[in-house]
């Protein structure tokens, strides 16, 4: 491994058990957890606070979309949920989860995916269109032939619920929080660790965990482009508070049911067909998703498009107006939401790997922990508690 030649005079400096890199929801469980186990942590952020995907997502923590493997790390993070919320106001709601079939084929696979989940434990219930429209008047007749409601799942306020979760960590944990600190080299020395920031700081631990999101020129540039990782920009979109709306739960529809992987895991999804209305969607990676905040707006998304590390730049800052157009379109079918309420869209971006997770060791002390793609507001905390009882047992 390359090494700059980093001096340290390690007995006038304060040293860590764990320095974790990248402030975002999986650095920041990573801290969290090592801090309850009693290790001195430090948690180091480039930016002012975070801003990346952690903030830019959608704020549905759903386990019934994973497959068996995450599902459990969802489950166990619901666990955490549960305990932060009762301690004080996290902006997490147990509202459950509905996933509403729009045709045969999506009924069938709501029916197999219950066979799966009462199996594995997993609670929830099918609903019929009847009693699913009962439960949800605002949804379309016409669009519901059943669904499944999972009633233990959570809606979070993406753009609040990492700064509290650091304020915990700091207040409450211990954890040492620094912010505007880019780290740019990161090696180990003799069995420790040397951490060095942009501004000339240095810090020392026993181990550190990289959490660079998709970040990927800073640190271990080589390692990225070799990596797999690549990048996923998602359009989303928000009206004006809509009164006349009580969604209730967080609403997913027929297009998230022929998405997401524990619907995949159900016997009849390899001869699933895509009717020639949703080619379109399905070219952008379109699923509809509907999440109303306490204000009574309403976020609704979202699409996919991707690049390669080294291309991220391509898939621009900006957002399309006919991607944009094709979701709204969608929506309207399921939920009548005026057209002039939509206020706000935006972009999130976030990395994702084939395995699930970019897992790297860099040495017997550094390792990097990126690319849990859409999932990570609602595996992080239980996906890290394992990880960091493996670090320190």
């Amino acid at each position: 491994m390359r090494t700059s030649g980093l001096a340290v005079k390690n007995e006038k400096m304060k040293k860590y058990d764990l320095i974790v890199v990248g402030a975002g929801i999986v650095g920041t469980f990573h801290a969290f957890h090592a801090a309850k186990m009693g290790k001195k942590v430090l948690l180091l952020e480039k930016d002012n606070r975070p801003v990346g995907s952690t903030i830019q997502n959608f704020g549905q923590v759903v386990p019934s979309g994973l497959d068996a493997y995450w599902q459990k790390f969802g489950i166990r993070s619901l666990k955490f949920f549960d305990e932060l919320q009762a301690m004080s106001d996290f902006t997490l709601v147990k509202n459950g989860s509905v996933y509403i079939a729009s045709d045969e084929e999506e009924l069938n696979l709501i029916n197999e995916v219950s066979e799966l989940h009462n199996h594995a434990g997993y609670s929830q219930e099918i609903l019929s269109k009847t009693a699913t429209k009962v439960l949800f008047p605002d949804i379309n007749s016409d669009y519901i032939k059943g669904s499944i409601i999972y009633p233990e799942e959570y809606s979070v306020n993406s753009s609040e619920f990492i700064y509290k979760l650091i304020d915990y960590c700091e207040e409450k944990l211990g954890v040492e929080y620094k912010n505007h600190r880019a780290v740019i080299n990161i090696e180990d020395q003799n069995g420790e660790v040397v951490v060095k920031t942009a501004d000339g700081e240095v810090f020392l631990a026993e181990k550190a965990i990289i959490c660079s999101g998709y970040v990927f020129n800073l640190l271990f540039p080589e390692i990225y482009r070799n990596s797999g990782l690549i990048v996923s920009k998602l359009q989303m979109m928000k009206t004006e508070p809509l009164k006349q709306f009580n969604l209730k739960a967080n609403i997913l529809t027929g297009l998230t049911i022929r998405r997401y992987e524990s619907f995949e895991e159900c016997p009849s999804f390899a001869n699933l067909q895509t009717p020639d209305h949703l080619l379109a969607l399905k070219k952008w990676g379109i699923h509809i998703l509907f999440k109303q905040l306490p204000d009574g707006s309403i976020i609704v998304g979202d699409s996919h498009e991707y690049a390669g590390v080294c291309e991220v730049e391509n898939l621009g800052l900006g957002v399309s107006d006919y991607i944009n157009d094709l979701m709204k379109n969608e929506a309207e079918l399921i939920l009548n939401i005026p057209r002039k309420s939509y206020t706000q869209t935006w972009a999130g971006y976030y990395a994702q790997h084939p395995d699930g997770i970019f897992e790297h060791k860099i040495s017997e002390n550094i390792e990097i922990r990126t690319g849990i793609g859409g999932k990570g507001m609602t595996t992080s905390a239980g996906y890290t508690e394992a990880k960091i009882n493996e670090l320190f047992r």
